[in-house]
């Protein structure tokens, strides 16, 4: 079982996907995380950090309840271990009476040389067969005897003579054999270890050490920039992108950050992104104010909503995907008690090459959903750093807002975006395109760029739609009022999203014209360029060109009865 997935490759290779490689992450190839359709070998679906030990746990006990006995191997690496659910899984193993064998591939920590020195020699004591058997032979003796006492203190002057020369070991608190330090890079040293690991049932802990990036320079001397990459020259390692393209978070970073010298109540949060969420720059110039506390979502949710309570104007900057798993935090802590917590959601929408596991496309639904809870989205590099001037310099919030916007890059000049920075009224929508026709379209962040050049191509009113949650009424009323027809387009899920909101008012109000909504279908994407899974939704320019091309013909044949079948076009008033 692997968490997370970003360690399977050489286990990709080596079950039956070595001819597929050169297509990893691309669409029609193969997954760049764990799959179990791809293949019989992928045990368990893997993407989110976490998950691994949870479902060895629940695999062995269905194994157990089946009798059949198998070793289960999990492959954890040293940030699993700052999840939650990891540790809640941990914290089960000796109750369950697990015999799991999980290997932590540690590329983060250090350990001095004396206590590796003596925790190599314990450890080769530890899986010698005879002290293992004579362990369990006097155990068992005493255990005949019923001298439990003996047993007992006995054990604890093992504890600790082992405490005062290693310190305390917390795996082994949970019922886990602790092996290691090993040397990820010592193969013969791995395969011994793992070899006699396999002959005890009992639950192990191996803790290997490895250096992130070993054999590539330019990656050791760097593993931070190198944990994910995109396309680098292979000489010198350095990213391989256009000077002229910038993307939101680094806009993101760059506007909080200057932002922060004008209020010291500013506090960046991050769950273990700070370079992925544009955050570093502010990381160094305000290490007080900063925090990546890891991979804990929940707590990161939760603890920003205690810095708002004590006066503090917190962001938590995270991904769409994994803001998902701090639900009951959004709802619990932060919404319900109206705390004034600025969410920014980085990778909202179709992200791409990662796949369905890191799509951002359910958060628009399930913010909707909470009470008090405000969203907005930017439709440009200058609108998103104007937001975030308004929020943090000027709105008085009531309550926790949620920014979200794309994994996409502009044509901008940082400088020249920082310059024309502004205060708006970001809960106003605003019309850009005045049209002959009684068609509205109403787009909404990444959606706004293509649905203008589109409105204004066929003579069509269009709004940009920021304010997602609350809906601009009086704009909306006034768009009911004189709209024969209303298409609504978002970067999101349209059940629960944007769309559903307009559509669920226009009921309200007895609309009696016809709506469509365009957004992400209710199915899971596969992987590819983002370009190529907006297509596949039709979320792409040509795709909105052709629907509303589509509705606008069926439109106007209906209102000049070039149509028999007129109930054909207002049988589907609602049309999502």
């Amino acid at each position: 079982i692997w968490d997370t997935g970003h360690q399977a490759y050489t286990h990709k290779l080596l079950t039956g996907r070595y001819n597929e490689f050169e297509t990893l992450r691309q669409k029609g190839g193969i997954s760049g995380f764990l799959k179990r359709e791809e293949s019989e070998y992928d045990v368990f679906g893997a993407g989110h950090v976490g998950t691994g030990i949870p479902a060895a746990l629940g695999i062995e006990r269905a194994l157990s309840m089946a009798n059949e006995k198998k070793n289960i191997v999990v492959v954890i690496g040293d940030g699993a271990l700052t999840s939650g659910i990891s540790l809640e899984a941990i914290n089960q193993i000796k109750q369950l009476g697990s015999k799991l064998k999980i290997v932590l591939n540690d590329n983060a920590m250090s350990i001095s040389k004396n206590v590796g020195a003596l925790s190599i020699t314990l450890t080769d004591l530890r899986l010698n067969p005879v002290y293992r058997e004579i362990k369990e032979d006097i155990k068992g003796t005493l255990e005949t005897m019923h001298m439990k006492r003996l047993e007992n203190l006995l054990s604890r002057i093992k504890d600790g003579i082992k405490h005062t020369f290693l310190g305390d070991n917390v795996f082994e608190d949970f019922g886990l054999n602790y092996v290691g330090p090993v040397d990820g890079h010592n193969i013969k040293e791995m395969e011994a270890i793992f070899k006699t690991v396999k002959e005890f049932d009992e639950a192990f802990l191996i803790h290997v050490v490895t250096q992130k990036g070993k054999g590539l320079e330019y990656a050791e001397k760097d593993p931070t920039k190198f944990h994910s990459v995109s396309k680098i020259d292979p000489e010198t390692g350095e990213k391989i992108y256009n000077d002229s393209l910038i993307t939101y978070s680094k806009v993101f970073g760059n506007i909080v950050t200057k932002l922060a010298e004008k209020d010291t109540r500013i506090v960046a949060i991050t769950a273990a992104m700070p370079d992925g969420t544009g955050l570093t720059e502010f990381a160094q110039k305000y290490p007080g104010r900063f925090y990546d506390l890891g991979i804990t979502e929940q707590l990161c949710a939760t603890f920003a909503g205690g810095l708002s309570v004590k006066g503090a104007k917190p962001i938590f900057a995270v991904y769409s995907t994994f803001l998902q798993r701090a639900y009951d935090q959004l709802i619990h802590d932060i919404a319900l008690q109206k705390l004034p917590v600025i969410f920014a959601v980085d990778r909202a929408g179709i992200v791409g090459h990662d796949g369905a596991t890191h799509n951002g496309v359910f958060d628009i639904a399930y913010l909707n959903t909470i009470p008090n809870m405000k969203i907005l989205a930017p439709s440009n590099l200058q609108e998103l750093a104007n937001i975030f001037y308004s929020l943090l310099l000027y709105e008085e919030l009531t309550g926790p807002v949620a920014v979200r916007y794309p994994r996409q890059s502009e044509y901008g000049i940082l400088s020249e975006i920082v310059e024309n920075i502004s205060k708006i009224n970001p809960w106003k929508w605003e019309k850009l395109i005045e049209g002959r026709e009684k068609i509205a379209i109403l787009a909404t962040g990444s959606m706004v760029q293509p649905a203008r050049e589109i409105a204004a191509k066929y003579g069509l009113n269009m709004y940009n739609c920021r304010a997602i949650k609350p809906l601009d009424i009086n704009a909306l009323d006034m768009i009911l009022k004189d709209n024969k027809l209303i298409v609504t387009i978002e970067e999101g899920i349209r059940l629960g999203g944007f769309g559903s909101s307009v559509m669920l008012y226009a009921s309200s109000k007895n609309y009696n014209g016809r709506f469509h909504i365009m957004g992400i279908d209710d199915k899971f994407s596969e992987h590819g360029s983002r370009m190529e899974i907006l297509k596949d939704h039709g979320l792409d320019f040509e795709g909105i060109e052709s629907t509303i091309k589509k509705l606008r013909g069926e439109m106007n044949a209906y209102n000049y009865g070039i149509r028999e079948d007129r109930n054909n076009f207002t049988d589907h008033k609602l049309d999502c």
